[in-house]
């Protein structure tokens, strides 16, 4: 009795398992019904519906690549000097107001002179007597040198020679110290060795100065002025390379002054320094720019903008065409002539105002994706949708300077 039990309980279990079973067997059915995802039996076979991605085109287009290289600079004069006294004495009179724009030339300071003007007067004085003394001591040789040899010795002769001679040098002596003297006479005027602009002056009218106590005022050279920036060392060796070469580019000089605004001269090389610094790797180049309205302060930090005086055209597809690929490389999806698309590895340069240029990788015409590639994979087909426009996709759209 036990046993027929048993057996009725276990056919019991594999009935309500069996029943299960079915039971699931029919939702799952009824939903891919419900769905319309069962299989469709075209030609023979089972196929799953593919739904073909919708997707947005442009073509590569070749435009004008001209984005500036921005270097932080440093304006600096050409020339600048301080002015100190060459000889000591009380100033007198200032020919300038501080601030002025003085030329090579100019008289600003004048010392007290009459004591350098007594001097060079006693110094012309000994001079008058020194040729005077030089004149009798050569008519006195001549007259040994013309007299009897009966009537005069060796040494007399001798003598008069030695006096003839040295009276000659007592006369190169105060030569001398009468040049000495009208120099230091001249130097009571102390006047502008360099053309530019004169600052706060150290020395007033009545101060006593002298070489010892210091600069009277210094003149800063503000036309032209000088803008340094460091180079490192790679992009040095590219750059003298290309120019041993004669292939060095022609690059368009600019600055942006330190409220932002565009500087209105264009500047021109002048020389790279003559060594590497090793602290930075940079070498030190060196432009002048022209500055006829002072825009340009000495000391002051500008930004430089370097671009090319004629750009080249390159190949450039839209911002959005480019993906980030998992391997580092950029790259893009490609249209093909039968409405299938496929993912190529390109090369790039920095993006400019919503374009990047191509290096490798596209030639001029070819179609790439711009929208709808989040559902692509290498051969699948595709629709086709309009783009949508946008400003920096206009090919007379002109572009900014790099930020």
């Amino acid at each position: 009795m036990e046993s027929r039990k048993n057996d009725k309980s276990k056919a019991s279990a594999i009935g309500s398992a069996v029943g299960v079973v079915v039971l699931v067997a029919a939702s799952v059915t009824g939903g891919w019904v419900a769905c319309d995802l069962w299989p469709k039996k075209q030609a023979g076979k089972f196929q799953m519906p593919q739904m073909a991605a919708t997707v947005a085109v442009r073509q590569v287009e070749e435009r004008v690549y001209n984005l500036p290289e921005k270097f932080v600079a440093h304006a600096e004069p050409v020339q600048e000097v301080d002015l100190l006294p060459q000889v000591d004495g009380y100033i007198k009179e200032i020919r300038f107001k501080e601030g002025d724009i003085v030329k090579a030339g100019d008289v600003l300071y004048v010392l007290d002179g009459e004591r350098y003007q007594a001097i060079v007067n006693q110094r012309k004085a000994d001079l008058a007597a020194a040729e005077a003394e030089m004149r009798r001591a050569d008519r006195y040789f001549d007259r040994m040198q013309k007299a009897d040899a009966r009537g005069i010795t060796q040494l007399e002769l001798d003598n008069a020679e030695a006096a003839s001679d040295s009276a000659e040098a007592a006369v190169l002596q105060a030569k001398a110290n009468l040049v000495v003297a009208e120099y230091d006479l001249k130097k009571t005027q102390v006047v502008a060795p360099i053309s530019g602009q004169i600052g706060k002056t150290a020395a007033h009218v009545g101060d006593y100065v002298s070489p010892s106590k210091g600069a009277l005022a210094r003149i800063v050279q503000t036309n032209p002025m000088r803008v340094s920036f460091p180079l490192t060392d790679r992009a040095y060796v590219g750059w003298r390379s290309a120019q041993l070469k004669g292939s060095a580019p022609d690059y368009r000089l600019r600055l942006l002054l330190p409220d932002g605004s565009e500087y209105k001269q264009e500047g021109a090389w002048a020389f790279d320094d003559n060594t590497m610094s090793k602290e930075t790797a940079t070498i030190i180049m060196r432009l002048v720019f022209p500055n006829p309205n002072r825009m340009l302060i000495p000391n002051s930090y500008v930004t430089l903008l370097v671009d090319y005086k004629k750009p080249p055209k390159l190949p450039c597809v839209p911002q959005q065409a480019v993906v980030d690929l998992s391997t580092g490389s950029r790259g893009v999806w490609v249209l093909k002539d039968d409405m299938t698309v496929e993912q190529r590895v390109v090369e790039t340069r920095e993006m400019s105002d919503g374009w990047i240029p191509v290096d490798k990788g596209l030639s001029l015409g070819e179609k790439v994706i711009v929208s709808g590639m989040s559902k692509l994979a290498p051969g699948m087909k595709v629709a086709l949708a309009e783009a949508t426009g946008n400003d920096d996709l206009d090919p007379n759209f002109q572009p900014r300077i790099k930020e």
